[in-house]
């Protein structure tokens, strides 16, 4: 019974739909019934349109009707731990892990992947510029709280993916985030938003920030920051779908949420993946999963077998 109310207007609307029959053809009486799907994704493959562009697909080929709801991974976990949605989209492995453990989810399957960056104003003060992403880290801190500076990095704080990718690499560093960087000065602020507006709001501010590359992307027409750290084993970002357990869950769509799943990692989604972004951006936003398992470090199994 914990429907949102972002669902309720759609939801509405396509039993308007079938009630007049106009998911019918003026041939056949008869209406179809439309499938709907309600998914909980992270901000990054929502903000980046990736999501615009599959849903179109998968609507037409199973008579769809898909509700996306975008968030942080954390947020985005509440609405699969509420049953709010069907399938969960997020990028955070230890929290998946959870989720799963605790009888949340089932069927977790890898299809994308990319690389998080550290950009920020091409006068680049902190003099970060090609370094190992836990020494710039450590260098904007050291900048930030010097006297008189005018460094300042902007982290997402939403208990988002990226956000918890921020956050390990501040441990790697060697420091302790909630003492040593949260609430430490001005130089480091929390924007509580989406990945998009993050870095609107770091362009304003000229200051650093962390960023999925696919985002930053999509909005770097936009931007006067530049890419300053992109290399280091730490940056690595991996996108999973799960479908939530209907054992916990019986409302569950267990039908469209396995067709959704098994669509994403198929070969010619996998080929869609691969491709969103190349003619306009001169490079993909996302690397499909499904022949680069072992370079990412995924069970085959978890990229490249449907669900029953």
């Amino acid at each position: 019974m914990h429907k949102r109310i972002i669902f309720a207007v759609a939801a509405v609307m396509v039993a308007l739909m079938l009630i007049c029959g106009c998911t019918g053809t003026t041939s056949d009486p008869t209406p179809v019934e439309t499938q709907q799907l309600r998914i909980a994704t992270t901000t990054s493959l929502y903000d980046t349109k990736l999501l615009d562009h599959l849903t179109s697909i998968f609507e037409e080929e199973y008579n769809a009707e898909v509700l996306i709801v975008s968030a942080g991974t954390g947020k985005a976990i509440e609405y699969g731990q509420n049953g709010d949605v069907d399938v969960l989209m997020v990028h955070d492995r230890a929290r998946e892990d959870a989720f799963l453990a605790d009888g949340y989810g089932t069927d977790r399957r890898v299809f994308a992947y990319n690389y998080f960056v550290l950009v920020g104003p091409e006068s680049d003060p902190a003099g970060i510029n090609g370094m190992q992403p836990e020494a710039a880290f450590t260098a904007i801190r050291e900048a930030g709280m010097a006297d008189g500076s005018d460094v300042v990095f902007v982290s997402r704080g939403d208990a988002s993916g990226t956000h918890s990718k921020e956050k390990a690499i501040w441990k790697g560093a060697g420091f302790n985030y909630s003492a040593d960087v949260q609430g430490s000065g001005d130089w480091y602020q929390e924007a509580g938003t989406g990945m998009g507006a993050t870095l609107t709001m770091s362009n304003e501010k000229q200051a650093y920030t962390l960023s999925d590359i696919g985002t930053y992307l999509a909005y770097k027409g936009d931007l006067d920051l530049v890419t300053l750290v992109d290399e280091g084993d730490i940056l690595l970002n991996i996108y999973c779908a799960m479908q939530i357990n209907p054992a916990k869950y019986p409302d569950t769509n267990t039908t469209v949420a396995k067709d959704w799943i098994n669509f994403m990692i198929s070969d010619d989604v996998q080929k869609e993946i691969a491709s969103f972004g190349v003619d306009q951006y001169g490079q993909p936003l996302f690397y499909a999963a499904q022949d680069d398992w072992e370079k990412i470090g995924v069970p085959q199994a978890e990229v490249k077998d449907p669900i029953a």
